[in-house]
């Protein structure tokens, strides 16, 4: 993602597990976006990410089908 100002934010519930750390995630106004998993998330894989969790993402202004996970809710 290149700058805070080119991405929006959006919640959603992860809907499948993909390879490589990415996930399809419903979000709440019904798309569908593939998004990877950010940061910390990737290494050590202590924050674990299944099917049905609820998600907030960062989604692309400019490709609006890609995102990445920064924060997994409880």
């Amino acid at each position: 993602m290149a700058s805070t100002d080119d991405v929006f934010r959006a919640q959603g519930t992860v809907v499948a597990t993909l390879r490589n750390a990415t996930f399809k995630v419903r979000l709440d106004s019904g798309h569908e976006v593939t998004a990877r998993a950010s940061g910390k998330m990737r290494q050590g894989r202590l924050i674990r990410i299944i099917p049905g969790d609820r998600v907030e993402l960062e989604v692309s202004a400019y490709d609006p089908t890609r995102g990445r996970i920064v924060w997994r809710y409880r």
